[in-house]
């Protein structure tokens, strides 16, 4: 039989999605629902000094309005509960956009037009909303779940007064917003102690924790549905108030309360990617060789917590630099939670790999050349290998696919009628952490089987890379097995953040069929009535749906014989721990500049990735596509504008958040992949979907840089810079 694994198998959920099918929480209809809406805060800093509901009550069909008046006393969750408070608790305002008032009502329309007539008087204080309004005020913060946010190896400032050559300089980015098609939305419903939640969220079985402690409930009273999640990117990871009020306010009402939040109220709700400042200083030899790193940065955060987002661990992993000096500064600033936002090396990977082709010029050394004298597969810590065997094959590949030997490297050297013609590259790198995965395979007496786990599909490919593994783990063929998700009734999961649902889900479902498998080969080889009988068990091989005895193939039995003569399904349990990995790959791209109108269009690109043991090259290959047109988006378009005298977000729609579309994007992106199983993984995988985007801004920019001359490093890099 032909492994499914590897191969470029269609989505089995695609057919469901396309024809409307797929059912997405705010697609959840209970009978008696009710609706919720938010009325939030105006001001970034202050607390509320008068409050009215009393027009909002008047309002047709207006059930209750909530607010610090009469919400009951919910408790504030640790993490992974990101927030630091719970809105409608005080009258404390601690960002535009807060959560101040919860109107529920016979429908949505209702509820939103009562929203607006909820009366709140402030007593403002003064905001300060971006790192230019706080200097000196940036701070260290404690070590948090990635570890500790300053790493020093060697003496970096002293090996940078020795270097031959250095560059030092700023990079800076904006804040970004999440955007996935779908909004968050929760549907809560309660029957008597028991809640079921249909909600958008990347961990139901984190979301049923933070519930359970806010609300004081035990956790197995709360189940959460998430069978499909229309994008995720961080903003659903892995719950924020919204959920946790629809549900305590649910039980006050006595009905299903949902609550779909609008574009622009996820921009203040859902976490965003912090502005970021970077300096990135790095020395070297002549001849090529790094010496020295100084990487300082400083980014947002809001004045409720303190951990950091944009990690900057890539910086310090991907070069073979003995001396270095890693440095992530916090401010507090009123605003809203940054969180996650894929991916979060982004940030700082884009001033080192800008750096880098900086180095490269300085030194008149081939940018691809410079990272291949100087890629390192040991940590500057522990000296232990870090999963960067492949990434020199991953830049020569990726180099000759792209045709990097054409490049004149003198700048505004090539052209094509008016436009100038850039190359520019860069490494691209994604660390992710231990999840702990289980799941549960049955094989029913008719012979078919299905696998469980309540894990996530957010748009990656989830439900069919596990249908994959688990049809090969069997040796059935994919129409005979069956994969379903998100439940927390299903066997427990970590939350699909961190590009770790792969490495972690695929094993356990693997362990699980394989137990399984054992199962069925036992009965068959024990029953008179198999053909099997007697035979060792460790003959019998499983392919397309039959047993065979590997030394005569005459001997056979189904699994449909062996069930249905057994009489009760076999059901079998698998758990994974997956190890800590690091993805790396290296992204180059071809941009064209018109120089009258500063147009910039990527109209090539070629990656190379080494992501372990490819599970399925049509879903990856979507992940790189995604991966470099978001980086497109990234480099030249994408920020959000926050009016800084009142921390109001200006753009906070699809219409004025540019984000890149089909238009914007190379008419073909080749993904190239090393395919090599990672030895640290059980069925060699590793997480990948948050890797491709890494690089690819640096890596515009660089090419920008060809093409014109110009060296940008604040982005995004919009017309009015170029020209």
């Amino acid at each position: 039989m032909n492994s499914p694994v590897g191969r470029a198998v269609p989505r089995v959920e695609g057919y469901a999605k396309v024809t409307g099918g797929a059912k997405y929480a705010a697609d959840t209809h209970v009978p008696g629902v009710v609706h919720g809406y938010l009325a939030t805060s105006t001001i970034a800093r202050g607390r509320i000094t008068s409050f009215d509901v009393s027009r909002a009550l008047a309002a047709p069909g207006v059930i209750a309005v909530f607010s610090h008046l009469n919400m009951p006393r919910l408790t504030v969750p640790a993490a992974p509960y990101p927030k630091g408070f719970m809105p409608l608790q005080d009258t404390e305002v601690h960002h535009d956009g807060q959560p101040i008032a919860y109107v529920v009502a016979e429908t949505l329309e209702q509820a939103r037009e009562a929203a607006g007539l909820v009366e709140v008087g402030y007593a403002v204080e003064p905001a300060k909303i971006a790192l230019e309004d706080a200097p000196g005020e940036d701070f260290l913060p404690p070590p948090g779940p990635e570890g500790p946010y300053e790493v020093v190896v060697g003496d970096a400032h002293a090996a940078l007064e020795r270097a031959e050559v250095k560059v030092d300089h700023t990079f800076t980015s904006p804040v970004h917003h999440h955007n996935p098609i779908e909004t968050s939305a929760t549907v809560a419903v309660w029957e008597g102690d028991q809640l079921t939640l249909h909600d958008s969220t990347q961990s139901i079985n984190l979301t049923q924790g933070v519930v359970a402690k806010a609300l004081g409930v035990p956790p197995e009273n709360i189940r959460v549905l998430t069978p499909f999640l229309g994008g995720g990117f961080g903003a659903k990871a892995p719950v924020w108030p919204h959920t946790v009020l629809t549900a305590a306010i649910a039980r006050i009402v006595g009905k299903p309360v949902k609550l779909v939040l609008t574009r622009a109220q996820m921009y203040t709700s859902s976490g965003f990617r912090a502005q970021f400042s970077h300096r990135v200083a790095l020395g070297g030899t002549r001849e090529g060789k790094l010496t020295a790193l100084y990487s300082f940065s400083k980014q947002t955060l809001s004045r409720t917590e303190h951990r950091i987002f944009n990690t900057s661990e890539t910086s310090w992993l991907l070069y073979g630099i003995k001396d270095l000096h890693v440095r992530q500064h916090g401010v507090r600033l009123d605003v809203a939670t940054p969180h996650f936002m894929r991916s979060p090396e982004g940030p700082p990977l884009f001033g080192l790999e800008s750096a880098m082709d900086e180095l490269a010029y300085e030194i008149g050394m081939d940018p691809v050349e410079l990272r291949l004298r100087n890629y390192t597969d040991v940590h500057p810590e522990t000296g232990n290998p870090i999963g960067n065997a492949n990434l020199a094959e991953c830049a020569r590949r990726a180099a000759e696919a792209f045709g990097w030997a054409r490049r004149d490297p003198r700048p505004s050297s090539m052209r094509d009628g008016r436009e100038f013609i850039g190359y520019g590259m860069a490494t691209e790198a994604h660390t992710y952490r231990s999840r702990q995965a289980n799941a549960v395979v049955e094989i029913g007496v008719d012979g078919r089987a299905v696998a469980r786990s309540a894990t996530h599909d957010i748009g990656t490919g989830t439900y069919t890379v596990m249908t994959q593994v688990l049809a090969e783990s069997l040796g059935m063929p994919m129409g005979s097995v069956h994969f379903e998700l998100g439940d927390t009734n299903f066997p427990a999961a970590g939350f699909s953040a961190a590009s770790v649902t792969v490495p972690s889900v695929s094993v356990a479902v693997d362990k699980a069929a394989h137990a399984a498998r054992e199962q069925v080969i036992a009965l068959a080889v024990a029953s008179p009535e198999s053909p099997l009988h007697g035979v060792p068990v460790e003959r019998v091989v499983t392919e397309n749906g039959f047993l065979f005895d590997s030394a005569n193939r005459d001997r056979r039995d189904s699994y449909e014989g062996v069930l249905r003569r057994h009489g009760t399904p076999v059901t079998a349990t698998g758990r994974h721990l997956n190890a800590p990995g690091y993805t790396t790959g290296v992204v180059f791209v071809e941009v064209r500049v018109d120089p009258w109108l500063g147009r910039v269009r990527v109209t090539r690109a070629v990656t190379a990735h080494d992501l372990g043991r490819v599970l399925n090259r049509t879903t990856a290959r979507g992940q790189v596509i995604g991966g470099v047109t978001w980086g497109i988006g990234y480099a030249l378009s994408e920020h959000t504008v926050i009016d800084r005298r009142t921390g109001r977000t200006l753009n906070p729609n699809l219409s004025t958040y540019l984000l890149p579309v089909n238009a914007d994007a190379p008419t073909d992106v080749e993904a190239i992949f090393i395919d090599k199983p990672d030895p640290a993984s059980p069925n060699g995988t590793k997480g990948f979907g948050e890797t491709p985007i890494t690089g690819v801004p640096a890596a515009i920019a660089n090419a920008i840089h060809h093409a014109t001359g110009r060296r940008i490093r604040d982005l995004p890099i919009t017309q009015d810079k170029l020209l």
